[in-house]
């Protein structure tokens, strides 16, 4: 498996709520220009812009902002820190939430569309059946070493996303 729907998988998708889940489904199913890679939060999260209102966000921001009610670029940054550090502690490796980030920054727009569509809809479906639905994943057979534990920071060298599997 991908290290980016491993990440995605077992440590965001539990942590995200069905209702974030449903806005960003809707953003990749309609492309909505809000959904930003690259960024965490637009405006970035500047101490000047802080109280301002998000414009756009990336996919976990995006939970936050359309899904849970969020409206300030501090109050969708925190909740994507807050997000990050679960997922973190869900993977057992710090900065382990890096495979997902830098694969939804680096992989170009109607790839990462796809395919986290792909993923979004895979945990919805289990949310509601409580199985796994097979029509909306490619199941994997494929295993790979454990990841080496690498703090890195958001905007890290570029890794694609086949570099780690558990």
């Amino acid at each position: 498996m991908e290290s980016w729907k491993l990440v995605w998988r077992k440590g965001f998708a539990p942590c995200l709520s069905t209702t974030g889940l449903m806005a960003l489904r809707e953003a990749l199913i309609q492309d909505d220009h809000r959904l930003t890679q690259g960024t965490t939060t637009t405006p970035p999260p500047m101490m000047c812009v802080s109280e301002w209102p998000v414009e756009g966000a990336c996919a976990l921001g995006y939970c936050g902002w359309q899904g849970e009610g969020l409206t300030t670029v501090t109050e969708v940054e925190e909740f994507f820190a807050r997000t990050c550090y679960e997922a973190d502690v869900r993977m057992g490796e710090p900065a382990g939430c890096r495979y997902f980030l830098n694969w939804f920054d680096d992989t170009p727009r109607a790839e990462m569309l796809r395919d986290l569509l792909e993923e979004v809809e895979r945990t919805l479906s289990e949310r509601i059946t409580g199985e796994p639905n097979p029509d909306a994943v490619k199941s994997s057979t494929t295993t790979e070493p454990a990841p080496k534990r690498v703090a890195s920071k958001r905007k890290s060298k570029k890794k694609s996303g086949n570099d780690v599997a558990a």
